[in-house]
């Protein structure tokens, strides 16, 4: 710095402020400056500026699954977001085992953050995280509360979502809707079962156990399910997934069975519109839920205090086709 202030003649407090981007230098000075930086290759120390002034300017995001197409976005929107403060962004994909979910968090935690967006896994116990918010880093949860810490958390409306769903299952017609639920990622597989149960009383109907099937995304478990499903004195005529992974897998099973029952999918998936027939879902807004987490982040890091907050925030029916099809 101090040989940039003397390649363009200002002084080092100059210098500072414009590497900082602060207010207050002449459009000359700061042209000087900016000048002298690009002649002589400068650039500011990150570590030294993270000693001097305590912040990072870094947050981590941790998933479960980066290469899930919702994550994916989610992360998108949270890096856009960053780059709008100038603050690096660090990703990392905890995958669906809850010991190396922690693993993943614990050496995360080893750079030096200033705050932290996590999906964790269900069965991963986080109380170790304490330690890290009283030192001073903030932490948002995304999608799911974390075990054994309270701490900021976005969430959609499951119960909603899936209540959606079988009203407009019901609406067209149908008075026997199975539900095929997803295993991995239980918090909100039985949110959704539970918002799926709700939805049978509000239309006053039964919700008969023998109705909801988890099968994940395995298509032969799919396939045996389906079967089970039809056997029954008085089969399903409509089916509700409960992700988009279970809702692909079952749409798989359905073409090697030549079986076309109506279908509600929760969570949008690409290729959804494009299916014959189109594929009717709950969606949830990854953008919103990437917008809100790092809004609540920054605004935490920026200092704001009190108790833990918890954003719910809604889902949207889009309607297609796969869910208007005549019982029968």
């Amino acid at each position: 710095m101090k040989d940039v202030a003397a390649r363009a003649g200002v002084g080092l407090s100059t210098v500072s402020r414009v590497v900082s981007e602060k207010s207050g230098v002449s459009r000359a000075k700061r042209r000087a400056v900016e000048r002298a930086i690009a002649e002589l290759g400068y650039s500011r120390n990150e570590f030294a500026h993270t000693l001097r002034t305590g912040s990072a300017r870094t947050i981590g995001v941790v998933v479960t699954r980066i290469s899930d197409p919702f994550y994916a976005q989610l992360v998108s929107t949270i890096e856009e977001r960053a780059q709008e403060r100038d603050l690096l962004v660090l990703v990392a994909s905890a995958g669906d085992d809850p010991v190396e979910g922690e693993r993943v968090l614990r050496r995360m935690l080893t750079r030096r953050l200033d705050g932290l967006i996590v999906v964790a896994h269900e069965e991963a116990d986080v109380s170790f995280l304490a330690a890290e918010k009283e030192a001073g880093t903030r932490i948002v949860f995304v999608d799911r509360p974390p075990r054994g810490l309270h701490a900021d958390l976005i969430a959609v409306d499951n119960e909603r979502g899936a209540a959606d769903a079988v009203a407009h299952l019901v609406q067209a017609g149908h008075r026997v809707i199975a539900c095929l639920a997803h295993t991995s990622g239980r918090f909100t597989s039985e949110r959704r079962q539970a918002g799926f149960r709700q939805g049978l009383r509000d239309a006053g109907l039964p919700a008969r156990p023998e109705l909801i099937v988890a099968v994940d995304d395995d298509v032969d478990a799919c396939v045996e399910a389906l079967r089970e499903l039809w056997s029954l004195d008085d089969p399903p005529t409509a089916l509700f997934t409960t992700n988009s992974r279970t809702t692909k897998a079952v749409l798989k099973a359905l073409r090697l069975l030549d079986a076309h029952p109506a279908l509600v999918g929760f969570d949008d998936f690409d290729l959804a519109e494009l299916m014959n027939p189109p594929v009717t879902t709950i969606a949830q807004d990854p953008w919103a839920i990437g917008d809100a987490a790092a809004g609540l982040l920054f605004d935490r890091i920026a200092g704001l205090a009190g108790p833990e907050r918890r954003i719910t925030l809604g889902t949207r029916l889009i309607v297609r086709g796969s869910g208007e099809l005549p019982p029968g």
